[in-house]
């Protein structure tokens, strides 16, 4: 079962304080802060404890994405923290996320990005302080409208720029500082 968003769960409160001093607050995605702002972010902590179960969930919140208007949720994080939680396995999964995607026929409609507390970048060493940039306190799948993707490029040409501003982010943060924003998040505070 799916726990409705509540800023009583830690999981969505963790999430939230996430988003709001990682992805906003270090301007990881500069297109983050309009959606949260308005409350047009849907978090959904995600009881699943077996990959099968998170694939069902994962179709449940694809169509009811779709089914509802971008102005009342833009965007949705899916918050899975009893599966998944070695990142190889994780990984692995995605190609079964982007199968269901394609499966609903949402290929070119709504795409996942992916982050975990493990990210590891393809050819990055797992202790490379630039894969901080993607690691979450939970597992958590980001199901995004792609209309939402084409309106932020347009509005902010320099979006290739966003990966390499991101890794230069992390460097200068250091392990020690992303250590402290990420036990800030933990504590739930916004």
């Amino acid at each position: 079962m799916n726990r409705p968003q509540s800023l009583n769960d830690p999981v969505v409160a963790q999430t939230r304080a996430w988003v709001d001093r990682m992805v906003i607050g270090l301007n990881l995605c500069p297109f983050a802060k309009a959606p949260q702002v308005k409350g047009r972010i849907r978090y959904v902590h995600c009881e699943a404890t077996t990959p099968e179960d998170l694939l069902s969930r994962l179709g449940d919140e694809l169509q009811l994405l779709m089914r509802t208007a971008p102005d009342e949720v833009e965007t949705t994080l899916l918050i899975h923290p009893h599966t998944l939680a070695h990142f190889a396995q994780y990984n692995a999964f995605l190609d079964e996320a982007d199968a269901r995607v394609e499966q609903l026929g949402l290929r070119g409609i709504l795409q996942i990005a992916s982050f975990h507390p493990q990210y590891r970048f393809a050819g990055a060493r797992p202790n490379d302080v630039t894969n901080a940039t993607n690691r979450s306190p939970f597992p958590m799948l980001h199901l995004i409208r792609e209309s939402s993707i084409d309106r932020a490029v347009a509005a902010f040409p320099e979006a290739a720029a966003i990966y390499h501003a991101n890794r230069a982010t992390m460097r200068r943060l250091g392990k020690q500082g992303i250590a402290a924003l990420l036990a800030q998040c933990r504590s739930g505070a916004g």
